[in-house]
């Protein structure tokens, strides 16, 4: 079914066709390949854009106020996917335009071919202090310097899949509600509280006044094996970055350096370590076991 069809059944009071990749009316979906000008224009303006009905429903279902929806033609009846408690694009509520254009024109606007069906530019909200995210928590993920927004998001999956509370960004940290982030957590980034240190110095020593014991993971050989960590009432896993791992400062400001066993010979193959995502899943995994453990 084209636009034009949908347009006569009444199901899309609310969509507007736009012909001009720039139509100031689409500013919100330019260039989003462009991750300096993404960075620099999502954070001025408070937005965030989600990609795919699944992950656009599940943000609106966090509470995240909708600015608007673009759709390339030939996937105008993904519109049908959006209807979601509290809110209904194609009857128009709280004034949010659904913009749909040509295809080729959504191609040229974002920098990439939107084969995934919906884009929405969402509002942000602010940022609840650290303090508060972990208050309530029993098991958080902290991430060091983490730059790359695909494992952000992956990480975020994880840790929401292993049942950890809450996720602490340094201050460095990509943005978790950056389009790539936000697409590999299929959503996960509207489903687990995060909140970012606003001090890298101190950070740690926050944590642990409110009762975090602090495991560093890391894949040095002298390192504890995290099977056999001691996990407390409280434990936050410390992730670093993708290349370099944990700095020094924190690796030595750690209760516990922890890594995950690999089997003999794997050094030999050219395995040193693993990837953080993967590291990620595993150390979540053991970590709520040993919490369970804990709790009973």
């Amino acid at each position: 079914m084209s636009f034009r069809d949908l347009r006569h059944t009444g199901t899309m009071r609310r969509t507007v066709f736009v012909r001009a990749a720039d139509d100031p009316r689409l500013a919100d979906y330019a260039r989003l390949t462009d991750v300096r000008l993404r960075t620099s224009v999502e954070a001025a303006h408070g937005l965030f854009i989600a990609e795919g009905t699944k992950v656009i429903v599940r943000a609106v279902a966090a509470g995240y106020p909708v600015r608007s929806v673009l759709l390339a033609e030939s996937r105008a009846a993904d519109l049908a996917g959006l209807a979601v408690p509290g809110w209904a694009p194609d009857a128009g509520q709280d004034g949010v335009p659904v913009y749909v254009v040509p295809d080729e024109v959504a191609e040229h606007l974002t920098g990439y071919r939107v084969h995934r069906g919906a884009l929405a530019s969402l509002c942000r909200r602010p940022l609840p202090p650290v303090a508060t995210v972990v208050s309530a928590a029993r098991r958080i993920v902290v991430l060091e310097d983490l730059v790359d927004h695909g494992n952000v998001g992956a990480i975020f999956r994880c840790a929401a899949a292993m049942g950890v509370d809450a996720v602490i960004l340094s201050p460095r940290c990509a943005d978790p509600l950056y389009r790539r982030a936000v697409k590999v957590s299929m959503g996960a980034v509207f489903a687990i509280p995060y909140a970012r240190m606003t001090n890298w110095l101190g950070g740690l020593a926050d944590l642990r006044a409110a009762g975090f014991r602090l495991l560093a993971l890391t894949p040095d050989d002298t390192a504890v094996p995290i099977t056999r960590a001691r996990a407390g009432n409280r434990t936050a896993l410390l992730l670093g970055t993708e290349g370099d791992g944990l700095s020094s400062r924190w690796l030595h400001e750690a209760d516990e350096a922890v890594r995950i066993p690999m089997r003999p010979g794997a050094r030999d193959a050219g395995v040193d370590s693993l990837n953080v995502v993967a590291a990620a899943a595993i150390a979540c995994y053991v970590i709520e076991l040993q919490g369970s453990r804990y709790a009973r």
